[in-house]
C-alpha cells in the first residue's frame, strides 16, 4: 500500500528533512509516525501525498510512483488519500454540509452524487443532525470531525492525519482518536502523525519513530518512548 525505498529529502541551501528511509505499510494497517520537531514527520506526511517529492529514493503510494508522478496525476492520486490537517482549514461562509460538499464539487461530481455521500459522511462523524450550523458555531472538535467528513468524500484507502488534535483537549482528543479507529476498521490504511505520547501508547499499534530525519525504531504494538 505505502512503500518508502532509500528516501531522502534535502531543503535548500543543505537541510535535511528525510535520510535514507525505507519502510512498508500494508493496507488497512493504522500507524503512527511519532519523534520530536524537526524529525521529519511532517516531510514524511506531505510525501504520501505528493506535496513533496522526494530528493533520492523511491515513494510508492497504492501502485502509484510518487517520484516520477506527472502533475496532472497528483488530483486523481489524492482523491484516494484522505488527508487531516492541525488547522482545520474550513470555509467560514459555508455550512458543514457545504463544507464537505465543497470537495466533492471542486472534482466536478453530480449534484445527486454530493446530496448522497455528503449525509453519509456526516453520518460516520457524528455531525448528520448539524449539516446547516457554520464552522464558528461548532466546538474545536466538531470542526476537525468536518474535515474528517471531508476527507472521507472519495471513499479514499489511505487516510494521513498529521497532528489532528493539537489544537483540542483531553476530550475532543479521545473522540477524534476514536473515530479514526472506526474508519481504520472500515478497511481504510490509517497514517498518524503527531506528537502526542499518550495518544500513542494507548492505541497499541504500529508506530514508527523518527530521529534527525531517519527511522530510529519501528515496532508493532510499539510505544512513544522518545
Amino acid at each position: 500500500m505505502i512503500e518508502l525505498h532509500n528516501v531522502s529529502k534535502v531543503y535548500p541551501p543543505n537541510v535535511v528533512g528525510l535520510r535514507d528511509v525505507s519502510l512498508h505499510v500494508k493496507p488497512g494497517e493504522f500507524v503512527s509516525i511519532v519523534g520530536q520537531s524537526g524529525t521529519g514527520k511532517t516531510t514524511l506526511a506531505k510525501m504520501l501525498f505528493a506535496e513533496e517529492r522526494p530528493t533520492h529514493g523511491r515513494v510508492t503510494i497504492g501502485g502509484w510512483d510518487i517520484t516520477a508522478i506527472r502533475d496532472r496525476d497528483v488530483p486523481l492520486l489524492r482523491r484516494q488519500i484522505g488527508v487531516v490537517f492541525q488547522d482545520f482549514k474550513l470555509l467560514p461562509r459555508k455550512t458543514v454540509f457545504e463544507n464537505v460538499a465543497f470537495a466533492l464539487e471542486v472534482s466536478g461530481a453530480p449534484s445527486r452524487r454530493i446530496k448522497e455521500v455528503v449525509p453519509q459522511v456526516l453520518k460516520i462523524v457524528n455531525l448528520h443532525e448539524k449539516g446547516r450550523r457554520y464552522p464558528g458555531q461548532l466546538s474545536g472538535g466538531e470542526q476537525q470531525r468536518v474535515v474528517i467528513a471531508r476527507s472521507l468524500v472519495h471513499r479514499p484507502k489511505i487516510l494521513v492525519a498529521d497532528e489532528p488534535t493539537g489544537n483540542l483537549d483531553l476530550v475532543n482528543t479521545q473522540e477524534i482518536v476514536d473515530l479514526l479507529k472506526t474508519i481504520n476498521q472500515f478497511g481504510t490504511t490509517v497514517v498518524l502523525v503527531t506528537h502526542n505520547r499518550d495518544v500513542v501508547n494507548a492505541l497499541k499499534k504500529r508506530v514508527i519513530t523518527l530521529s534527525g530525519g531517519e527511522v530510529s525504531s519501528d515496532e508493532e504494538e510499539g510505544r512513544y518512548k522518545v
